[in-house]
């Protein structure tokens, strides 16, 4: 029987930040994140659990950050809970599979959105603009086309609500030229190296965001990193472009919101047993094909 997490009230350590998904615990110089099996559509969270999702997102960042290591560094210290601090060994059952020890970065505010197919609210702004955050793309593209070039479209970093889609002259402006370019490298680079893998396993990388941080001078990637909840996966055998792809991530979730009448805004309503499967065998089967292995 899979043991599902929602909370993480058993470890007595100070709480750093406690997000949609992710609970973080303070360590001083490091982190420990826990990756719950909450799961949030449109900013609310939803009152059901999807099993095994906690594991398969910390499991596929981990792949990540060790994959994509050649083109910059990572946060990541260890997901062996035999190796963690402060007695946190005796919550193996709970911990393993679904935890990481980090190394405390300084996050730089901004997210780093990285689009290779013409979706989602990239979509909606070429629809109303022909551009997106500035970069103006041709005419006449259809919902999920692949661009002629992957784009670098961040966002500003929200302490509340929605993060707003800004152009890399207001990012340089925020943060500075240098860091705003170097992030903008990084960010396609990452990319890039991730979609040809990705392709190599039937995968279509569509989009993805970043987060980065500073550690002893040093830009590094934090977070976590192509992720079904971070970036669009689409299967190469069913994609054409004109309309919505299937993808692997909340599609079932997504639909089923849509299609009954709640007005996107808490409390979320209960989910089906039928969404929780689906969205979950989603999940499983995204990690399955990227890593090539199962999911213990």
């Amino acid at each position: 029987m899979t043991k599902l997490i929602n909370d993480t009230n058993f470890i007595e350590l100070p709480l750093f930040v406690k997000g949609k998904v992710r609970n973080v615990y303070d360590l001083e110089d490091k982190l420990l994140i826990v990756v719950t099996d909450r799961i949030s559509a449109f900013d609310v969270v939803f009152p059901n659990l999807i099993p095994n999702k906690g594991k398969v997102l910390n499991s596929i960042s981990e792949f990540w950050f060790n994959y994509t290591s050649d083109i910059i560094g990572n946060h990541m210290i260890t997901t062996d809970v035999n190796q963690y601090p402060a007695g946190l060994s005796q919550f193996k059952e709970e911990l393993q599979g679904r935890s990481m020890l980090v190394r405390k970065a300084k996050m730089i505010e901004a997210e780093c959105i990285v689009r290779g197919y013409l979706e989602g609210s990239g979509l909606k702004e070429y629809n109303k603009s022909g551009s997106i955050c500035g970069i103006k793309l041709p005419n006449g593209l259809k919902q999920a086309q692949k661009l002629p070039e992957p784009i670098f479209t961040p966002s500003s970093k929200a302490k509340e609500g929605h993060d707003e889609n800004v152009s890399f002259e207001v990012l340089a402006d925020n943060i500075g030229s240098e860091l705003a370019l170097k992030l903008k490298e990084t960010s396609i680079a990452l990319y890039e190296k991730a979609s040809r893998y990705a392709e190599s396993k039937g995968l279509i990388l569509a989009d993805t965001k970043f987060e980065f941080g500073m550690l002893d001078g040093r830009m590094t990637v934090a977070d976590e990193m192509f992720t079904p909840d971070s970036s669009r996966f689409w299967a190469m055998s069913e994609y054409e472009p004109g309309r919505a792809q299937k993808s692997f991530d909340k599609q079932f979730l997504r639909e089923y919101l849509e299609s009954i009448t709640w007005d996107k805004k808490p409390p979320a309503p209960v989910l089906p047993d039928e969404v929780v499967k689906n969205t979950e065998s989603k999940y499983i089967e995204a990690y399955e094909l990227l890593t090539g292995k199962k999911l213990v």
